[in-house]
């Protein structure tokens, strides 16, 4: 029976390139791991879902000249070299970790088994998840949903390069104002730009609370691990 808080936090490809336009950033890396680790020392269980639009993003090419499928399973294998990259990089820090996999590469992570996430979790151990669904056609965000569902997680934390989510485009328009909660309905009512409208429905069946908060705000990602109002709150 679960006793300590559980959280999924979903980081974007983007976020490990941290001010690089692409590719993977070391010392913005290493920051985000003490960050993840100061976390984990609050006493709450943590897993990872990462994105791999760093290195290449799939749905972009797919619109241009290569098939979804083959695109989308380009993606799959970016998300797993950054899992292996942040793996290091949290171990580094002193983190204890399991690399775990959609997709089946056994020289590189385990297989993703539900229950095996969860015990790795109970060990004190960061569950590090990569290769999206394993399936073409879904976003990591959705993979982000469906792991914080299966693996009983109590939230499931966007991180992101904005620090919450606005009315609209806050680099577009000056007078964007930031919405600091509201309902997985009000924002397929508004058509806010949080995630597409697959993990929404995946995510308000599931009761799960999302929060979006800024990868650059101090601690702003423990803050919302432990329940203070800090960037958005979907629910």
């Amino acid at each position: 029976m679960k006793t300590q808080p559980r959280v999924l936090i979903k980081l974007s490809g983007e976020a490990l390139a941290g001010d690089k336009d692409h590719g993977i950033d070391p010392v913005f890396a290493k920051k985000l791991a003490l960050d993840i680790k100061e976390i984990q020392d609050a006493g709450i269980e943590i897993a990872l879902v990462l994105g791999g639009g760093n290195i290449f993003r799939g749905i972009a090419v797919s619109a241009q000249w290569m098939d979804r499928s083959a695109a989308d399973y380009m993606g799959m294998l970016a998300t797993v070299m950054n899992g292996v990259a942040f793996q290091d990089a949290l171990e580094s820090v002193g983190c204890e970790t399991r690399l775990m996999s959609a997709l089946d590469i056994p020289e590189v992570g385990e297989k993703y088994i539900k229950r095996r996430g969860i015990r790795h979790m109970e060990k004190g151990r960061i569950v590090i998840c990569v290769a999206g669904t394993g399936n073409p056609f879904f976003t990591t965000d959705t993979a982000g949903v469906l792991r914080a569902l299966e693996l009983d997680c109590t939230m499931m934390i966007k991180a992101t390069k904005v620090d919450g989510v606005y009315d609209k485009d806050p680099k577009k328009f000056d007078d964007a104002n930031l919405i600091s909660e509201t309902s997985y309905s009000q924002v397929l009512q508004d058509n806010l730009r949080v995630m597409d409208q697959t993990w929404i429905a995946l995510a308000r069946e599931g009761k799960l609370i999302l929060k979006v908060v800024s990868l650059y705000t101090p601690h702003a990602i423990l803050k919302a691990c432990q329940g203070e109002k800090v960037g958005t709150t979907i629910s």
